[in-house]
């Protein structure tokens, strides 16, 4: 059944807000499913792109890669909106208290695994870009939803509250960059990648510190 996966791309644009600062983002959301059921990654910034990808499937949930404000914007109201469980990394509580307060949400485990359209997704917890984050791996569509832990060219940002460099050089090198040269990297931002594609510039990103 793997073969009838389903991946649906969709951006909407907003801004990212942290530390007193606001940085205007394009962010994806990835619909993993078939004709019938999905999962939504990420809850960025307008309900209505998202729900019109979503069509007349049910949504099995909500999964968060981590609580940055842009990815989880509309998060609680999409959860509502279809009746769906919402799942974010307990270790990312501290930013998803600064956008959504007092809302709960299911707690997300390294290793846990996901079922969808007959499919597995298995949660990686991939620390640095924020302490919660998380990546999704499909080994049967050889698929990697890498949230903002990595990107074409690089990792994600760690120059702001919560985040650390040395951390997330760990996830990606331990992590990520074990898994198959032939999994495409769907990022939370821009274009795609593989893990073949960006694992010979590990080194590089080391030196240059970002």
């Amino acid at each position: 059944m793997s073969g009838t996966v389903r991946i649906d791309r969709v951006v909407t644009s907003g801004q990212f807000c942290l530390d007193g600062g606001c940085w205007d983002v394009d962010n994806n959301i990835w619909l993993i499913g078939d004709d019938d059921e999905v999962v939504i990654i990420d809850a960025a910034h307008e309900i209505e792109p998202i729900a019109e990808a979503v069509g007349g499937r049910k949504v099995a949930a909500v999964v968060l890669t981590h609580a940055h404000n842009d990815h989880i914007t509309v998060a609680p109201a999409l959860a509502e909106r279809f009746d769906a469980p919402l799942w974010l990394h307990p270790d990312d509580d501290v930013l998803w208290q600064q956008t959504h307060p007092g809302v709960a949400y299911t707690s997300l485990a390294d290793g846990q695994r996901l079922e969808i359209a007959g499919t597995a997704m298995e949660v990686l917890h991939t620390p640095g870009h924020s302490p919660g984050s998380v990546c999704l791996y499909l080994p049967g569509q050889a698929v990697l939803l890498s949230g903002d832990t990595l990107f074409q060219g690089g990792p994600g940002a760690t120059g702001r509250s919560y985040s650390d460099f040395p951390t997330i050089i760990a996830s990606i090198r331990d992590r990520l960059l074990t898994l198959p040269g032939e999994v495409r990297v769907l990022t939370g931002h821009g274009d795609e990648t593989t893990i073949g594609a960006e694992a010979p510039n590990l080194q590089a990103w080391i030196d240059r510190g970002h």
